[in-house]
């Protein structure tokens, strides 16, 4: 591309602004548009906000040369520029479009106002305004619901503990994370939590948000059983952004689909990050909407073989105790944590310090692997796993990168 090639990006989160880094150092000038007002930031860290272990500050991310303050409402593909709700428009050779995804409101009943908003102590738990805000109204005492027991319930659930609230969280599933780990790992994630003071209720739906004057007083469970609640904490997952693309008719199913050179259904606009599908995959993770991000600066400045064929995402997650009898836990998953038939499964655990280390094998493949306690092994394992590569027949370097602690 030329150096006066204009290239602008929408979305101020972790893809878009590691894009804006990526081209800024390659040579390639660029507009990034963020409409939230706090400074860019690192979203996955939110939790730690909340809990009290950073500022915001900390999780700022690198501010690009060029940020652009406003609200995208409109595509124009034959002008080919975007229209902000100011008015203004902004003119592009490339547009990108990181938007993103918006957090998941479950149909409750009782759970929006007249005017269609969140009654008051109804958090959702995506942005920095709503981190914010959880923080304002978190205090030592105050009863708080946490509903979904998922990678981003069960981070809110514990900060709010740590913050000293009596957290309940509702989880529709079997298990927590159950999308993550298997039955043992989750069963230690429980029981952490519960020497948080965390409540646990599993196999339970919500159905109904109870109010008064405007502000919530209660969870009503589907067998009638009532939660008393001062905070409810919305954390039912997350869809794709692509209200823009929809209406600018560009081809989406779960999220904007794109080639292997992050190319929509019009060649002059891009898409990245969470707001994705790519090959029949919606991430919704750092590490792939950071690679996509990568791979396009690359071809965005000239480079036309690079290609994005995919991710092999690893969930990591640490849950600090605060006054806990068994501390920090740390976790780890990646690939296919439950066994097949016919697969290989190496197990070792340890009740006592509350670790566990389990790998999947399909033939001579690495699928698969948990970890909770001790991480020291991932990176080794991780690496396996990534690589694809077969492995010993004898198996004994596998019971070896599950045992040695210099692999991370």
């Amino acid at each position: 591309m030329t150096s006066n090639t204009r290239v602008v990006v929408i979305g101020a989160g972790l893809a878009g602004v590691r894009l804006a880094q990526r081209l800024g150092e390659l040579g390639t000038p660029v507009t990034l548009i963020g409409e939230e007002e706090h400074r860019p930031y690192n979203r996955v860290l939110l939790a730690e906000v909340l809990a009290g272990r950073y500022s915001p500050e900390v999780i700022a991310l690198p501010a690009p040369a060029e940020l652009t303050r406003a609200r995208v409402t409109g595509i124009d593909r034959a002008e080919r520029t975007v229209e902000c709700a100011d008015g203004s428009k902004i003119a592009y050779d490339t547009l990108v479009l990181a938007t993103g995804s918006n957090p998941v409101l479950p149909p409750l009943r009782g759970l929006f106002t007249p005017d269609h908003v969140l009654p008051e102590g109804v958090h959702a738990f995506r942005t920095m305004d709503d981190c914010l805000g959880l923080s304002k109204a978190v205090r030592p005492g105050v009863k708080a619901v946490v509903i979904g027991g998922g990678l981003l319930g069960v981070s809110a659930a514990r900060a709010l503990a740590r913050r000293g609230a009596q957290v309940v969280l509702a989880q529709q599933g079997e298990r927590l994370m159950e999308h993550q780990l298997d039955p043992s790992a989750s069963k230690l994630v429980q029981r952490h939590l519960k020497d948080l003071g965390v409540e646990i209720h599993t196999e339970c739906r919500v159905r109904d948000v109870r109010c008064v004057g405007g502000a919530v007083r209660s969870v009503e469970m589907h067998d009638g059983y009532a939660l008393d609640a001062d905070l409810v904490v919305l954390a039912c997952g997350v869809h794709p952004r692509v209200g823009l693309a929809q209406t600018a008719g560009l081809e989406v199913r779960k999220g904007i689909v794109v080639d292997d050179e992050l190319r929509t259904s019009d060649p002059h606009i891009r898409a990245i990050g969470d707001c994705v599908q790519h090959d029949g995959e919606v991430y919704g993770l750092a590490t792939p909407a950071l690679e996509q991000a990568e791979v396009l600066a690359e071809l965005l400045s000239g480079r036309t073989n690079a290609r994005y064929t995919g991710t092999r995402a690893l969930t990591r997650l640490t849950l600090a105790g605060h006054d806990a009898p068994l501390g920090s836990l740390d976790l780890a998953a990646f690939g296919e944590t439950e066994a097949r038939p016919g697969d290989d499964v190496v197990q070792l655990a340890d009740a006592t310090r509350g670790t566990y280390r389990k790998v999947v094998v399909r033939g001579d493949r690495l699928v698969g692997g948990v970890l909770v306690g001790e991480l020291g092994t991932v990176g080794a394992l991780a690496r396996a796993w990534e690589g694809a590569e077969p492995l010993p027949a004898d198996g004994a370097p596998l019971l070896h990168l599950l045992t040695n602690d210099g692999g991370s």
